[in-house]
């Protein structure tokens, strides 16, 4: 199973339009992802809203379809 980087990263930009989204893939198999999200959106935001914000995005997925993500945020100005 498991959920393609472009999939992830479109949920991401569908909701973070100024989103820039770097992706890897952990281990190849397409469940464990490494993203870093930088967006004008996380600004005066805490890093647990920020990655909750991301959570949200990925509309359900993330604990179902998609195993793992390692996430970083930064907020662009």
């Amino acid at each position: 199973m498991g959920m393609k980087g472009n999939e992830i990263e479109a949920y991401i930009k569908a909701a973070f339009p100024d989103a820039e989204v770097e992706m890897r893939d952990l281990a190849g198999d397409d469940n464990h992802w490494a993203a870093t999200v930088r967006s004008s959106a996380f600004k005066g935001k805490t890093r647990v809203a920020q990655h909750q914000m991301v959570y949200a995005a990925l509309k359900g997925n993330m604990g179902g379809v998609l195993h793992a993500l390692q996430l970083t945020t930064v907020a662009k100005d």
